[in-house]
């Protein structure tokens, strides 16, 4: 399956108080409603959505990249209170009030953080990774998980230090092994493989730190309260996705005030790319 993938319209770097850098890069008309993008696991802003849906849509889709990945400061031990500052202040120096936000798979639990944190007006999680430390999801998990699980609460330090053992190629071919055909398809089309491979050596551009916390802090207990969230929220899940939630974001759904949760057949993790379309209209239509 061909999916249109474009170039950034514009790149930049935002100073923050501190003297941090978060790197950036936007799609769509520059006065159009900003939609900031919380990236996948070890993802640079090179990758975006669906091509033309944010010029057809009237979107100005801003993805922002963690510290310690692509061209954003190191922010060694940092927590979901600090993203959700960051994201706070980004916002407020670049002018862009309360955004809206869409977050993929990793970049779930940070969305999650900055709607809990009241930082965003309106949040589509899509093929977002689930509380997975949560007791109910024990018996769920495969034994390898559940072990990754395990040391992260056990020893997140220990933790941290292993997942510093991945890189771009070791991503890749992590996705590449537990993705359904019909993602592949969509994976491993020429022009989106560039993209997704341009993202993840911008992702580890500076090591593999940035990644190796994020997924410390997402693969453990999410420390902010999903029942504060009073913001709307849409979850999307491809009904052929295995790798994210033990049950598509169901229980998930429930946590969240009003969320509503959308299951797309046949497709999988890649249903950010092969339905930005109705993905960013629901969530500019719930915000109103």
């Amino acid at each position: 399956m061909s999916v249109r993938i474009d170039d950034p319209a514009r790149l930049g770097r935002t100073l923050l108080p501190g003297r941090r850098v978060l790197g950036w890069a936007e799609w769509g008309p520059p006065d159009g409603i900003p939609v900031l993008l919380s990236p996948g696991a070890a993802t640079g802003r090179w990758l975006g959505v669906g091509g033309g849906v944010p010029d057809a849509l009237g979107v100005r889709l801003i993805s922002v990249e963690r510290p310690g990945t692509g061209v954003s400061t190191p922010l060694p031990g940092r927590t979901f209170a600090d993203h959700a500052a960051d994201i706070g202040a980004f916002a407020a120096l670049r002018g862009l009030g309360r955004p809206l936000m869409v977050a993929n798979s990793q970049g779930a639990p940070f969305a999650l953080a900055c709607a809990a944190a009241g930082v965003v007006a309106g949040l589509a999680v899509v093929s977002g990774a689930d509380e997975i430390a949560a007791p109910a999801f024990a018996a769920a998990l495969p034994q390898e998980l559940r072990g990754l699980v395990e040391l992260v609460a056990r020893d997140p330090a220990r933790a941290e230090r292993t997942f510093a053992g991945f890189g771009p190629e070791a991503m890749w071919d992590l996705v590449m092994k537990g993705s359904p055909a019909c993602d592949l398809e969509v994976y491993q089309d020429a022009a989106f493989a560039s993209a997704y491979r341009r993202a993840l050596a911008e992702g580890f551009a500076q090591g593999p730190a940035g990644y190796a916390r994020d997924t410390v802090l997402a693969m453990g207990r999410w420390p902010f309260d999903l029942a504060s969230i009073t913001v709307p929220v849409d979850l999307w899940y491809g009904e052929e996705d295995t790798s994210h939630s033990p049950d598509n974001g169901a229980a998930l759904a429930g946590r969240i005030p009003g969320a509503e949760r959308h299951l797309v057949p046949g497709i999988g993790g890649a249903v950010l790319w092969t339905h930005t379309e109705p993905i960013l209209r629901t969530l500019l239509d719930r915000a109103g």
